[in-house]
């Protein structure tokens, strides 16, 4: 089994190939955040990758992301990762699925905030905001607690010849719940990586009887429990497909990525 790195900038960006690498000098593999490819690839419909969920469960228990075909949100909690189909569906992964984007960590809280109450999510987004050391940092989030309301999306496995995520969610699934309980997963970037990935907060949502969740648009949360892991580190895993080497990066993708994370939270 081979490692074999393709591009260095900024971030340390290789290609796994069935196998974990090593460790780059002076990095903690505790405080890493891992990512397969980037957000703005995936929006332009780079919907295929080459990294295993066994490989990524390796490299991080905690994250999120999606599954190849865009086939509906993924999240990654205590080593087991499961699948938000299209259609509301839970189910388990198996770690031989492949994933075109995802964000992992091996979760560690540094803060934690207890009997948290929010109104909303940009509420809780600013509770959280407030507590945080730097915003130039990378933050896993973790919520735990009862939510009178929750509302989530998934988006339908796609085929080719594939369209852009901005089409795509216009043919998303929405799905409200009222008084659950579960567990919010996802991450706080900073703002320079917009494009990269999404600046700001970016969550899935799974309840405690794995039964329902999703991508979260808005939530009210009670007695809740926050647990934050600030991330010093950044290592990026790149495809070498013929169509991630092919797809048109230059931008940041802004309007996009905020029409893809935003679009059906406004609706009651």
């Amino acid at each position: 089994m081979s490692l074999t790195c393709r591009t260095v900038f900024a971030f340390t960006a290789c290609l796994l190939s069935g196998a974990i690498a090593a460790q780059a000098p002076g990095t903690d593999p505790n405080r890493e955040l891992v990512q397969v490819s980037t957000i703005n690839a995936l929006i332009k419909g780079v919907y295929e990758g080459e990294t295993r969920i066994g490989d990524l469960q390796k490299l991080g228990g905690f994250g999120i992301g999606t599954l190849n075909h865009l086939d509906g949100e993924m999240v990654m909690m205590d080593g087991e990762t499961y699948q938000v189909t299209g259609q509301g569906k839970v189910n388990r992964v198996s770690p031989e699925t492949l994933t075109p984007f995802a964000s992992v960590t091996r979760f560690s809280a540094d803060r934690v905030l207890q009997s948290a109450e929010a109104q909303s999510f940009s509420s809780l987004q600013a509770m959280i905001d407030g507590t945080l050391p730097s915003k130039n940092f990378f933050y896993a989030v973790k919520v735990t607690g009862s939510f009178p309301s929750m509302k989530v999306r998934s988006v339908p496995r796609q085929e080719e010849p594939y369209r852009p995520l901005t089409e795509v969610v216009n043919e998303q699934k929405m799905f409200s719940f009222e008084n659950t309980s579960g567990t919010l997963i996802g991450f706080r970037c900073p703002s320079y990586v917009q494009g990269v990935n999404v600046a700001g907060y970016h969550m899935h949502f799974l309840s405690a009887d794995k039964t329902q969740g999703g991508h979260v648009l808005d939530f009210e949360l009670t007695g809740g429990k926050v647990e934050i892991d600030r991330l010093s580190d950044f290592r990026m895993l790149l495809p070498s497909d013929e169509e991630f080497m092919e797809v048109d990066l230059s931008d940041k993708g802004e309007e996009a990525i905020h029409k893809v994370e935003k679009l059906g939270a406004e609706q009651k």
